[in-house]
C-alpha cells in the first residue's frame, strides 16, 4: 500500500512540473505574439507610404496615355510560399496552412507548381502528403528576425522573377483572426503579378522630383512594396503560430489539471486506506 501511495505521489510531483512548463510556454508564446503584433504598426505604415508613392508614380507613368504591364499570366508556373510553424505545439496550424497549399496546387497541377516551405514542421508534413518543396527555410524563432527573413525570402521571390522561373506567385500563410471566433485563418495572398489597380494614379497638381525613368521609378517602388507585404506576412504569421500555441498550452494546462485533481483524490484515498490498514493493525496489537 505504501508503495503504491509513493508512486501516486512521484507522479503527482512529475504532473505539477509538467503543469509549470506548460504555463510557461503559454507566456512566451503570449510574449512572441505580442511582440510581432506591435510591429505592425510600422509594418503597414511603410507598406502605405510606399503606396503613395506608386500612386505618384503611377501619375507620371500615365501622363502618355500608357499604364504599367504585366508580364505575369495563370498560364506559367505557379511559386508557393508556405508560412508553417518551425516549432511544436501548435495545434493543426501547419495542417490548415497545408490543406490551401494543396488546393492551390491542384488548381494548376504539380507539373506547373513550386513549392517554398517556411517552418521546419511544416516541410515534414509537406512531404507526407507528397508536396515536395524546391527550396525550404527556417521560420523566424524570434520577432527580431522577421525583417531578415522577409528579406531572403524577398531575394529567393525575385531570384525567381528574373530568371523567368516564375509567373505567378502566391503566399499561403495564416494571419490571426480579427473576428477572435477562432485563433487565426489561413489566406492566399497573389504577391505577383502585381495588381496596380489597388492604387488610383495620383492627382499632381505639383509633380515631385524624380531622378529616375518613370517606368524604373515604379518598378523599384512595386519591390519595396512586395517586400512590405512579405514583411507583413511573416509577421502575421509568426502571431498567429504564437496565438495557436498560446491555445494549445491552456489545453494542455486543463487536460493536466484534470489529471492532477484524478491523482490527487487517488492520494488520499490510498493514504486513508494506509491509516485505516496501520489502525486495524493497532488495535489487532493492543488486543494481544
Amino acid at each position: 500500500m505504501a508503495e503504491r501511495l509513493s508512486d501516486v505521489e512521484d507522479r503527482i510531483d512529475s504532473v505539477r512540473q509538467l503543469s509549470s512548463v506548460i504555463s510557461a510556454m503559454r507566456g512566451i508564446a503570449a510574449v512572441r505574439s505580442r511582440e510581432a503584433n506591435a510591429r505592425l504598426a510600422g509594418i503597414r505604415e511603410y507598406a502605405d507610404t510606399i503606396g503613395s508613392a506608386i500612386a505618384q508614380a503611377l501619375a507620371l507613368y500615365t501622363e502618355d496615355g500608357a499604364g504599367p504591364g504585366s508580364d505575369g499570366s495563370d498560364t506559367g508556373r505557379l511559386f508557393i510560399v508556405a508560412l508553417c510553424a518551425e516549432q511544436g505545439f501548435v495545434g493543426a496550424f501547419n495542417t490548415h496552412v497545408l490543406d490551401a497549399v494543396q488546393a492551390l496546387v491542384e488548381t494548376v497541377g504539380m507539373e506547373r507548381a513550386d513549392l517554398l516551405m517556411v517552418g521546419s514542421r511544416g516541410v515534414g508534413a509537406a512531404r507526407e502528403r507528397g508536396l515536395e518543396p524546391v527550396d525550404c527555410m527556417a521560420m523566424a524563432g524570434h520577432a527580431d528576425q522577421l525583417a531578415a527573413l522577409a528579406n531572403r525570402l524577398a531575394d529567393r521571390l525575385f531570384s525567381r522573377l528574373q530568371e523567368g522561373r516564375a509567373s505567378r506567385v502566391v503566399i499561403v500563410s495564416a494571419r490571426p483572426d480579427e473576428a477572435h471566433a477562432a485563433p487565426y485563418t489561413v489566406t492566399r495572398q497573389t504577391v505577383f503579378p502585381f495588381d496596380f489597380a489597388r492604387f488610383s494614379p495620383a492627382n499632381l497638381t505639383q509633380p515631385p522630383l524624380v531622378h529616375l525613368p518613370a517606368p524604373l521609378l515604379l518598378a523599384r517602388l512595386t519591390d519595396e512594396y512586395v517586400f512590405a507585404e512579405l514583411c507583413e506576412a511573416v509577421t502575421l504569421s509568426y502571431a498567429a503560430e504564437n496565438d495557436a500555441r498560446m491555445r494549445a498550452m491552456i489545453a494542455a494546462r486543463e487536460n493536466v489539471g484534470r489529471k492532477l485533481d484524478e491523482l490527487t483524490a487517488t492520494s488520499r484515498r490510498l493514504r486513508q486506506e494506509q491509516i485505516t490498514e496501520e489502525l486495524i493493525e493497532l488495535a489487532g496489537a493492543v488486543r494481544d
